[in-house]
C-alpha cells in the first residue's frame, strides 16, 4: 500500500472519535427536543440518549481509564492522549446530561401533563388519597422483595451492581444514639419501575424509587432517617480475555462476565439535592473521581422512558406503526429456492420484511434435498426462529455448522446459551476465531438438484435478529450465483479449519484484504479524477474513524472527486475544509429506524461498482474482525441500491449535515419539498406491493420503480 501523504495525516485534520460519538448523542437529543414530532416519540429519543451514554461509559470511557492506569499516553489520530480525552469527555457529557434533564423537566413533563399524563416527580407531591394508595402498594408489592443493607464494622460496604438503582440513607438510633450510620437498599429490577396510580387529575404515574423513599422508615424501624437519596453507578464492562491462553473460550468468557459486576466504578449519578454526607461516603467507598460524579436534576436513568412509551392509551401521541412489506419477488406460489433461481433478490429492511431470511433457513431445515446449512451468528433475538430452524435441521439429519461469536459485546451470555443449545441439537458449533470477532453475516445452503449441487447464499449488512430487523435499516442479498457460492464455501472452510483458497471470485474479506481493496478503489477514483474521467464516491456507514481511509478520501477530494458520505454516528473526518475536503459532504440521518446498512458506490469511469457489507470504516472492522464485502451484480438491483443512496442524499427532514466548523446542522428547506428518506422508503415498499398485486404476472415482478416524494 502506498505511503500516506503527510499533508492528509496531520492531527488537526481529524476529530477525536469519542467526542464525535457524543455529537451523535446530541443529534438524537435534538430529536427529543423537536416539538414537531409526536410527544411519545420524543420520549423514546430521550431514552435512547440515556442508554447510549451508559454503553459509552461502560466501554469507551472505561477503556480510556484503563489506558491512563497503564501509563499509556500515545495520542489518537486527533492528537489527544487518554487523559486529555477523558477531560474533554467529562466536560461534554456534563453539558449533555444537563440538556437531557432540561429537556425532560422543562419540555416533556409539562407536555405530558397537558396531554393527560402526570409524572409525579416527588412523593411529597402526592395527594392524601394518592399517598394512601402508594403506601398500600408498597406494603403489598414492594416491601416483601426488599433487602435493606446496613454498613458497620461487621457489615462491609456491599457490592453495588453495575447500572443498578439504589437508595442510600443516613440513619440515627431513636434512643441514645449520636452516631450517624449509613445504609442502602437496592431498587429491585424485578418490579415495574413505573407505577400507575388512581388520580382525580387524569392518569398519573410515580417511579418505584419514590415509593420506596416515601416508605423507607419501615425498613429501619429503630432509626430516624436523616437523609435518603437514590444513586446509580456505572462500572467498567470491557472484558479482558487472553484467548491464546484460554483452554476453553466459552468457560473463560463465562468467568469474565461475572467480573463485570466488580469492574471499576467510572460514573456516579446522584440527585442534585442529595445530602453531602451521602455523597462523601459514596465517593470514598466507590473510589470515584469528582469529574465522574453527575448531580442529576430529575429521576436517575432516563431509560425508563422507553417503558413509558409502552403505556396504553396514548397511540395518538405516537408515530403510526409501520408494517414491513413483502418483497415483490416472493408474491407468488413458488418456494424460496425457485424464486432465488430466477435472479438475485435484494432485501431492504425494515421497509421490506425480514421473513424471507427466516423462511430461507426454515425451508432449508425441512427440505429433503438440502444437504448442509452453514451460518455465522453475531446477535440474535431472545426467542430466535433462526436458532430453532438450525436445531431442527440438525435433528433432520442435515450437516449444520454455526459460528457463534461469543465476544459480541453485551450479548456474550445470550450467545453462550444459544451455542450450548445448538451443540445439544447436534450442530457443529465454532466459537469464533482467536484474536478476531466474526462480524460477517452470511448463510450458505447446499442443495442437491436435478442438474447437480447448487449453493444458495444470503449475505447481509445486519444481524440475524428478527426483532431488531424491525428497527434497524439493513440490506440483504439472496443469490445462487455459482461464484458467490464458491466464495461462501471458502469462507466457511476458513472459519472451521485452516483452508484459504488461492483464488476468490467476488467476496472481499477482512482482515485479509478488505482494507487494501477499499484503498485501491478510492485510489482508482482519485486517478480517474486527475485524468479528467468520471469519478465519484458515495459511502453509507455507521462510523468513519480509520485514519488511512480518511487520508485517502482527503487526497481524492483534493484531486476533484465528489465524495458524499452518509455516516450515522462517529465521523473523525472534517468536511468542507478548503484545500483538504472541499469536495466532501457528510450527513447523518436520525429517524424512527436506526440507520445500520453499509453501502459503497464507486463511479469507476462510468462503469459503477456497488458493494454492501458488514464492515464500517473503522480499524477494528478492517483489521481485527472477520467481515465480508459483497458486490451487487445485477443491473436492476444496482438501480435499487443507488436509489437508496440517492434518497438519503436528498433527505432534508432528518439529515444533519456536518459543517466545516465541526457542528451538525439540519438543512434549511425553505421553498423545497420535504424529503424524509425513511418515510419515502416506507411508501415505496407499500407501492411496490400494490403494483405487484395489480400486475398481470406478479410471479416475475422484479422491476424496481421508485415513487415520487409527497410535497
Amino acid at each position: 500500500m502506498a505511503e500516506l501523504d503527510s499533508r492528509y495525516t496531520k492531527p488537526e485534520n481529524y476529530v477525536n472519535r469519542e467526542l464525535s460519538w457524543l455529537d451523535f448523542d446530541y443529534r438524537i437529543l435534538e430529536e427529543a427536543r423537536d416539538k414537531s414530532l409526536p410527544l411519545f416519540e420524543r420520549l423514546k429519543f430521550l431514552s435512547i440518549t440515556a442508554s447510549n451514554l451508559d454503553e459509552f461509559f461502560m466501554v469507551r470511557v472505561a477503556s480510556l481509564k484503563d489506558m491512563v492506569h497503564a501509563g499509556y499516553s500515545k495520542p489518537d489520530i486527533a492528537g489527544m492522549n487518554p487523559e486529555e480525552q477523558l477531560k474533554a469527555i467529562s466536560e461534554k457529557t456534563h453539558e449533555l446530561v444537563g440538556l437531557q434533564y432540561s429537556t425532560y423537566s422543562r419540555s416533556l413533563v409539562p407536555a405530558l401533563r397537558q396531554n393527560g399524563l402526570r409524572i409525579i416527580a416527588a412523593h411529597e407531591d402526592l395527594t392524601e388519597a394518592e399517598g394512601a394508595y402508594v403506601d398500600q402498594y408498597f406494603r403489598e408489592n414492594v416491601y416483601p422483595v426488599l433487602t435493606p443493607m446496613a454498613v458497620d464494622s461487621s457489615r462491609p460496604f456491599p457490592l453495588v451492581h453495575n447500572k443498578s438503582l439504589n437508595i442510600a440513607a443516613l440513619l440515627q438510633k431513636k434512643e441514645g444514639g449520636d452516631e450517624v450510620d449509613f445504609a442502602m437498599v437496592r431498587v429491585p429490577s424485578v418490579l415495574p419501575r413505573i407505577i400507575e396510580i388512581p388520580s382525580e387529575e387524569g392518569r398519573a404515574v410515580i417511579l418505584l424509587e419514590e415509593v420506596m423513599e416515601r416508605n423507607i422508615q419501615s425498613l429501619f424501624l429503630n432509626y430516624d432517617i436523616l437523609a435518603a437519596s437514590p444513586f446509580r453507578i456505572m462500572r467498567n464492562a470491557d472484558l479482558t480475555i487472553d484467548e491464546e491462553e484460554a483452554e476453553d473460550l466459552l468457560k473463560e468468557i463465562e468467568k469474565q462476565l461475572k467480573k463485570r459486576q466488580w469492574g471499576e466504578a467510572i460514573r456516579l449519578e446522584i440527585q442534585e439535592n442529595a445530602d453531602k454526607r451521602i455523597l462523601k461516603r459514596l465517593k470514598k467507598e466507590l473510589n470515584i473521581h469528582t469529574d465522574d460524579i453527575f448531580a442529576i436534576g430529575g429521576p436517575l436513568d432516563l431509560t425508563f422512558l422507553m417503558k413509558m412509551y409502552g403505556l396504553e392509551g396514548f397511540d395518538h401521541l405516537k408515530a403510526p406503526k409501520y408494517v414491513p412489506q413483502p418483497n415483490p419477488a416472493f408474491l407468488n406460489d413458488d418456494d424460496i429456492f425457485t424464486n432465488i433461481r430466477k435472479g438475485d433478490i435484494l432485501l431492504h429492511h425494515p421497509y421490506e420484511s425480514f421473513d424471507p431470511v427466516v423462511d430461507f433457513i426454515k425451508k432449508a431445515s425441512k427440505d429433503p434435498d438440502v444437504l448442509a446449512i452453514k451460518q455465522t451468528l453475531y446477535r440474535v433475538s431472545g426467542n430466535s426462529p433462526i436458532i430453532a430452524a438450525l436445531a431442527a435441521a440438525a435433528d433432520n439429519g442435515k450437516q449444520v455448522s454455526v459460528l457463534v461469536e461469543l465476544k459480541a459485546r453485551f450479548d456474550e451470555e445470550n450467545n453462550i446459551n444459544w451455542a450450548k443449545m445448538l451443540e445439544k441439537a447436534g450442530c457443529h458449533v465454532i466459537y469464533g476465531l482467536v484474536g478476531l470477532k466474526t462480524h460477517s453475516k452470511i448463510t450458505l445452503v447446499v442443495r442437491r438438484e436435478e442438474d447437480g449441487i447448487r449453493r444458495y447464499v444470503h449475505l447481509g449488512t445486519g444481524n440475524y435478529n428478527d426483532s431488531t430487523a424491525r428497527q434497524y435499516t439493513d440490506c440483504g442479498l439472496l443469490t445462487c450465483h455459482p461464484q458467490i457460492g464458491e466464495d461462501a464455501t471458502a469462507v466457511f472452510n476458513m472459519l472451521s479449519g485452516y483452508s484459504e483458497p488461492l483464488h476468490w471470485n467476488h467476496l472481499v474479506l477482512a482482515p485479509i484484504w478488505l482494507r487494501k481493496r477499499f484503498m485501491r478503489m478510492i485510489q482508482r477514483e482519485t486517478n480517474h479524477a486527475r485524468e479528467g474521467r468520471a469519478a465519484r464516491i458515495i459511502a453509507k456507514v455507521n462510523s468513519l474513524c480509520d485514519r488511512d481511509i480518511i487520508a485517502a478520501l482527503y487526497e481524492a477530494s483534493c484531486a476533484g472527486v465528489q465524495i458524499d458520505l452518509i455516516v450515522r454516528g462517529i465521523c473523525c473526518l472534517k468536511a468542507g475544509i478548503p484545500g483538504l475536503s472541499e469536495h466532501i459532504t457528510v450527513r447523518s440521518i436520525v429517524g424512527n429506524f436506526l440507520e445500520h446498512s453499509r453501502i459503497f458506490y464507486f463511479e469507476n469511469d462510468g462503469a459503477p461498482e456497488i458493494y454492501m457489507g458488514s464492515a464500517d470504516w473503522m480499524p477494528r472492522n478492517l483489521d481485527r474482525r472477520v467481515e465480508i464485502l459483497f458486490p451487487i451484480l445485477e443491473d436492476e438491483l444496482k438501480k435499487k441500491a443507488m436509489h437508496i443512496l440517492q434518497v438519503q442524499l436528498d433527505d432534508n427532514l432528518k439529515a444533519h449535515v456536518l459543517q466545516p466548523d465541526g457542528t451538525y446542522e439540519k438543512i434549511d428547506r425553505r421553498g423545497k419539498a420535504p424529503v424524509g428518506a425513511q418515510d419515502t422508503f416506507c411508501r415505496e415498499a407499500e407501492a411496490a406491493v400494490r403494483e405487484a398485486e395489480e400486475s398481470a404476472d406478479p410471479v416475475n415482478t422484479r422491476v424496481f420503480v421508485p415513487v415520487e416524494s409527497d410535497d
